[in-house]
């Protein structure tokens, strides 16, 4: 059983205090209105989660000191315009070995610092130190969690064993926690969602049908996404729980505030009185300014985001999404189609028709001559190399290891070499065998550090070679180098 402070008493704060009560850990709960408070003690219920008690066990305290003092977790689930001041009043009574969750979605304006580091600028304007602090967050309504209903949620911190501790603490039958190193990437995914959550609503207030929602979703997801990226953040969060696992709930569910005050702005509604219907805080409209912002400085094209900010400030909600329809024409994807239809005609090749195939494996973190020479060796085998280089999710998770660079960069970087032909991701020990089947591969290349390890690639007809690795130099001895300098 683990002692854990709630900071926060409303429907996502309630209700996961009741089910880390649930779980068997002590509970305690804080909130900046006592009244609030009071009531929650006398009736064990949450006005807004009908059909939800609240245990016993939970303790209700209006002083802020008895919910953090000894705390082994504390978490944070007030809004997020008040999480600075939130941290600034308890990071005085947090202990040096608690662990800090955050569950609130939103980017601070001005700043444009994500929750988590919101927090941890006042612990170090305190003097104070936490063991870590974890961003908790995906597609989880409260409602639907105060009830048991099968939710996932993700837990994100660059110290995995916090992230695990965290899985730990909040895991139920009901309850999946996954974990994810990329803590930055989630929360931009926390904040943005809500704001395409206020476009579907807008939309569907428009009267628009199925078809507009699934085209802001999916292009909403594509925004998201680029913003990420051009932020140095690993892509495949985007396709994950905070990704567009809330983005599609967000979007689509009368559960969503953002969507319900999408849905009212969308028939005529003024903004703030929008707000006041929905009857409580709409995240999306509190992310808009620094969402704005950063697209600006990251130089990320934003167009529906840019449209709810229109609209938001005055524009004619018609207007904008004619504007918005005849933009000018493009591609989905983001190769050319003449590079795309090359190379999917150089892959398709068969063996024997005059091209020969040859991949290799690898992290390419810090690329350096040594890289640089494997890959002209690999490349003098054959005619076509394919290199595949591990993401960061299986460096973390299988390597155990985390690069300097983002898999995205580290992908540019060797596209950039002119011996390698196609870079693809390395994402388990165990997809050697499909890649030399899936691209028609005739040798398989590795440093001769692995020698003997990949040899059961014989079987499918490939050409197994270790090459010798260039002697003086690698990337963990670069590392270890600049460490010292």
């Amino acid at each position: 059983m683990a002692s854990i402070g709630i900071l926060g008493a409303g429907t996502w704060g309630t209700a996961l205090a009741r089910t880390l009560s649930v779980n068997g850990h002590d509970v305690a709960v804080w909130s900046a209105s006592a009244e609030r408070l009071a009531a929650l003690a006398r009736e064990r219920r949450h006005p807004r989660l009908p059909g939800m008690e609240i245990p016993p066990a939970i303790r209700f305290c209006p002083d802020m000191a008895d919910v953090c003092a000894g705390a082994e977790a504390l978490v944070f689930a007030v809004e997020s315009v008040r999480i600075r001041e939130t941290a600034r009043l308890a990071a005085p009574h947090i202990g040096s070995g608690a662990i800090l969750v955050s569950v609130a979605k939103g980017i601070e304006s001005g700043t444009l610092l994500t929750m988590t580091q919101v927090i941890r600028a006042e612990l170090e304007s305190a003097g104070r130190t936490a063991r870590a602090v974890v961003a908790l967050s995906g597609p989880t309504h409260a409602e639907e969690v105060a009830l048991d209903l099968p939710t996932t949620i993700v837990a994100a911190c660059g110290e995995l064993s916090a992230a695990e501790a965290v899985q730990e603490l909040f895991s139920t039958p009901y309850l999946r926690v996954y974990t994810n190193y990329d803590t930055e990437g989630v929360e931009l995914c926390g904040a943005l969602k809500n704001i395409v959550g206020l476009a579907a609503g807008i939309s569907a207030g428009l009267g628009y049908g199925d078809n507009a929602k699934a085209a802001i979703i999916t292009r909403g997801a594509w925004e998201i996404r680029a913003l990420g990226e051009a932020m140095g953040c690993p892509a495949q969060t985007f396709s994950g729980l905070a990704g567009i696992g809330d983005l599609i709930v967000t979007a689509t569910s009368l559960h969503s505030r953002n969507n319900r005050c999408g849905i009212l702005i969308g028939r005529g509604v003024p903004v703030a009185e929008a707000v006041r219907e929905v009857g409580a805080v709409v995240e999306g409209l509190n992310a808009l300014p620094a969402a704005m912002e950063l697209a600006r400085r990251w130089q990320a094209e934003m167009p529906i985001l840019s449209a709810v900010d229109a609209i938001v400030k005055g524009a004619d909600p018609r207007a904008t999404v004619a504007a918005l329809m005849g933009r000018r024409r493009r591609s989905e994807t983001e190769r050319s189609d003449l590079d795309v239809c090359f190379e999917n005609a150089m892959i398709k090749n068969k063996r024997g028709m005059g091209m020969k195939r040859v991949i290799t494996y690898g992290t390419f973190d810090l690329l350096h001559y040594g890289h640089i020479n494997l890959l002209r060796r690999a490349k003098a085998l054959g005619d076509y190399l394919i290199v595949a280089v591990s993401t960061d999710e299986f460096n973390w998770n299988e390597k155990h290891k985390k690069c300097y660079f983002t898999y995205e960069q580290r992908k540019a970087l060797v596209e950039a070499v002119r011996y390698v032909d196609l870079v693809i991701p390395e994402e388990s020990w165990d997809q050697k065998r499909s890649d030399v089947r899936e691209y028609h591969v005739d040798t398989f290349v590795m440093g001769d550090d692995w020698k003997g390890k990949f040899d059961f690639l014989k079987d499918e007809g490939v050409e197994v070679v270790y090459l010798p690795r260039t002697p003086e130099v690698s990337s963990t001895q670069i590392k270890q180098d600049l460490h010292e300098a």
